[in-house]
């Protein structure tokens, strides 16, 4: 056994190494260059300090009344909202609010959409 494992030492220890030189100057490219179409619409967008383009993240609702609702944007004619009515609840009601008429949620908040330019 002593043996054997010497002799794979051996063997190993003989083996060449091989080395590439390395240019220092190059580096990846960056992914702005590789992206296109939305990704990079998106890219651009986070570079112009927009972080969220599409309007994705949640929002804590304002007063809410008929006279001065909610307003959600949106780049469509429609667009589905989600309503967490009670602090605690674990379920959340959505509805589709359309462009020009202002919807109220079963909680009572009103929610409107407004015109937003799409990316």
């Amino acid at each position: 056994m002593a043996s054997l494992c010497g002799r794979i030492l051996l063997q190993a220890s003989r083996r060449p190494i091989y080395t590439s030189a390395r240019c220092g100057s190059k580096s990846l490219a960056d992914s702005l260059d590789h992206a296109t179409g939305l990704e990079k619409r998106e890219l651009l967008a986070a570079i112009a300090g927009d972080d969220d383009p599409f309007d994705l993240k949640v929002f804590k609702r304002g007063p809410g009344t008929k006279d001065c609702p909610n307003q959600v944007p949106s780049a469509f004619e429609s667009r589905l909202v989600g309503c967490i009515c009670e602090e605690e609840a674990t379920t959340i009601n959505w509805m589709w609010l359309k462009r020009g008429s202002p919807r109220r949620c079963e909680c009572g908040y009103w929610f409107k959409l407004i015109e937003k330019t799409p990316i």
